[in-house]
């Protein structure tokens, strides 16, 4: 009887074999022909997957990574009324572009009455070395008052023990020295008191006196806070929130007029699992996806490793030491540099992107046994 179930598919030989064989021939290379796809088959699986896990160590596929780049919320350290914005909201700006400027004029008033203190102290101390030179003059000039007198004292003392002069002449005599040398005191007293004032050294150059210093020093305060009334950019960029700052605006020093991001040194800061670092270390060549611009991929290097993990820098640090501990796995910051060429798409702070690191290592059969 003819068979009512499914026939059983037969392996198809090729018209030139079949019509060599015999019946009996051909099923038995039929049965070798599928015994040996089944055997390749499971074969090929298993090397296909001892490659995959062979190479399933070496990349680190990261998600939860995003574009860094230097921020600076623009301030300046002096207080004063904003005359002038030079810049726009989105412009691109070169270290040392004007943003904006304060009104200078206050500043410009104390930069010159600061000039001004500087150059009257030179004076003064310059008029204290001269001060000091005829007090020099006067003590030379009293010393011999004090020897004349001396010398009229000591020949009335003679005098006076044989009755050759009165009385009245050797006390005069006693008194003029007595008072010539107390002169004499105090004029060097008074030498000694302007040398000090002159720092010790009657030939001290002016700039070396504590007074000048003491001024110049505020002359250069004056000046920086005239030049920081200017505000430059400090590195290339593009500037933000311009809006928050108009002309004739009170800007107190140290307040945020407006944001600069650096468009050019970008990086990317990735946050791997801690299990995913073993063999991560600077130097890895990396891989980049940007979310913003599928099916672009840039390159780059892992620059660092962060040292402690992201938790560790917490306000509130997990208190793992209580009965209620719970095991997370940690997430280990990863600085990467971007390799950024001409022509290429713009990278802006923020943007989410996805990492894979090439770590170059490879399992070894030994891991599985």
């Amino acid at each position: 009887m003819p068979q009512t179930g499914p026939e059983t598919k037969k392996t198809k030989l090729p018209k030139f074999i079949d019509n060599l064989l015999s019946p009996a021939q051909k099923e038995a290379l039929r049965k070798r022909i599928r015994t040996i796809l089944m055997g390749g088959g499971v074969a090929l699986i298993a090397i296909v997957s001892l490659f995959i896990w062979w190479l399933g160590g070496r990349y680190v596929s990261i998600d939860n990574a995003y574009i860094g780049a230097n921020k600076l919320l623009v301030s300046t350290d002096v207080s004063g009324i904003v005359k002038e914005i030079s810049v726009k909201e989105g412009q691109t700006v070169k270290k040392g572009d004007i943003l904006f400027q304060l009104d200078p004029l206050p500043f410009q008033i104390s930069l010159d009455k600061a000039n001004a203190q500087l150059e009257q102290t030179k004076l003064a101390i310059e008029a204290m070395k001269q001060d000091y030179s005829r007090m020099q003059s006067d003590i030379a000039a009293q010393v011999s008052q004090v020897s004349l007198a001396k010398a009229q004292y000591d020949r009335y003392n003679v005098l006076v023990q044989d009755n050759n002069v009165s009385k009245a002449n050797y006390d005069q005599a006693r008194f003029s020295l007595q008072s010539a040398e107390s002169t004499l005191a105090s004029l060097q007293q008074q030498a000694r008191t302007q040398l000090i004032k002159l720092g010790g050294s009657a030939d001290i150059a002016v700039t070396d006196h504590p007074q000048y210093k003491q001024a110049k020093s505020d002359r250069d305060e004056a000046q920086r806070q005239f030049d920081h009334t200017t505000v430059r950019a400090p590195f290339n960029g593009t500037v933000t929130h311009t809006d928050s700052l108009q002309p004739g605006q009170y800007l107190p020093a140290n307040t945020a007029a407006f944001g600069l991001v650096d468009d050019q040194d970008v990086w990317i800061d990735a946050n791997p699992k801690e299990t995913d670092l073993t063999y991560v270390k600077p130097g890895n060549p990396v891989s980049i996806s940007v979310d913003t611009y599928p099916g672009k991929k840039w390159h780059g290097t892992v620059e660092s490793v962060s040292p402690a993990s992201g938790s560790s820098f917490s306000i509130l640090p997990a208190q793992n030491s209580s009965g209620n501990w719970v095991k997370v796995v940690q997430r280990i910051p990863v600085r990467i540099k971007v390799d950024q060429r001409d022509g290429d798409l713009v990278l802006r702070t923020g943007m989410s992107v996805v990492v894979e690191i090439d770590t170059g290592h490879h399992r070894s059969l030994s891991e599985l046994f």
